[in-house]
């Protein structure tokens, strides 16, 4: 085991100093905003105000994919919220996502206005809104779901246990890093086991479970996300991989990774997107 000092957990637990680690500026233990500014808004009846995370790159890769598919009115406007910077606590995205977290996306083609929070929420609205990647046979539509949920309750385990202990905690407990990478690893052996019956995660059809996961797992699988390719092996993980090369050749695929990215060449970046001529301008690399 680790020489870290052993820790006896107070009767009470209070917050009187940063936890540390690399987003410890933003951690607190009390919600709301923290300061007045208002949103902007484009010119597109859906209004997104996002990063390029995982979670935000789910969104933004559905959007490409409605508008792959002739779906006009899934057009958008993507806005840069920087999370390390403290926007996703100003009042006007307060107002949309209570919770001040990424993605936030506002419908303003409905009156009032419709707020969506939550990543798998927001793909579940607009699957339905626009009649896409969501089946409509109610088995189908149930293990869609169900895998949908599934990464939802999943993403925890992978983002905030093993990539926070792994590549963001001030120093490496060996019990917190085995623990998680145990569970990351289960869940690829889920994964990988479901892909050895199946083309696509919910079945022969490409769908929002895929986005979902894909953002995640795909990453994870092709050695983008936390630098941990190696040390957990995902190369054992051979359907996980045919899957995810599969989605990420997906020209919408590429576009959708490409918005609000803030990391990578220069070139993979696009910072806001308001137009799809604000691709032209860009290389749409992969993973």
């Amino acid at each position: 085991m680790s020489d870290t000092p052993a820790y006896t957990p107070p009767k009470v637990w209070t917050w009187n100093k940063e936890s540390g680690g690399r987003f410890a500026n933003i951690n607190r233990p009390i919600a709301g905003a923290t300061h007045e500014k208002e949103l902007p808004v484009g010119k597109h009846p859906l209004q997104l105000y996002s990063l390029g995370t995982p979670n935000g790159v789910k969104v933004t890769v559905m959007l490409e994919e409605l508008l792959a598919l002739g779906h006009a009115g899934a057009e958008y406007d993507a806005w840069l919220i920087n999370i390390g910077g403290g926007d996703q606590f100003s009042s006007g995205f307060v107002a949309i996502n209570p919770n001040s977290k990424i993605p936030a996306l506002l419908d303003r083609s409905t009156n009032p206005p419709t707020r969506v929070f939550e990543s798998g929420a927001i793909l579940v609205y607009l699957a339905e809104k626009f009649g896409a990647f969501l089946p409509t046979d109610p088995a189908k539509r149930a293990e869609c779901m169900s895998w949908l949920f599934w990464q939802m309750g999943a993403a925890p385990y992978l983002g905030g246990g093993f990539g926070h202990f792994y590549a963001y905690a001030p120093f490496k407990i060996e019990y917190a890093i085995d623990r998680f990478a145990m569970e990351v690893k289960r869940q690829l052996d889920v994964l990988d086991r479901r892909l050895a019956e199946s083309k696509f995660i919910a079945g022969n059809e490409y769908t929002i479970a895929d986005m979902a996961i894909w953002s995640w797992y795909g990453a994870m699988a092709k050695g983008v996300l936390y630098e941990a390719a190696e040390f957990l092996s995902v190369h054992e993980y051979k359907n996980v991989i045919r899957w995810a090369d599969a989605i990420a050749e997906r020209p919408a695929v590429k576009r959708g990774r490409m918005v609000n990215r803030v990391y990578g060449e220069p070139s993979s970046q696009l910072l806001e997107r308001h137009d799809a001529g604000d691709f032209d301008t860009r290389t749409q690399d992969k993973l």
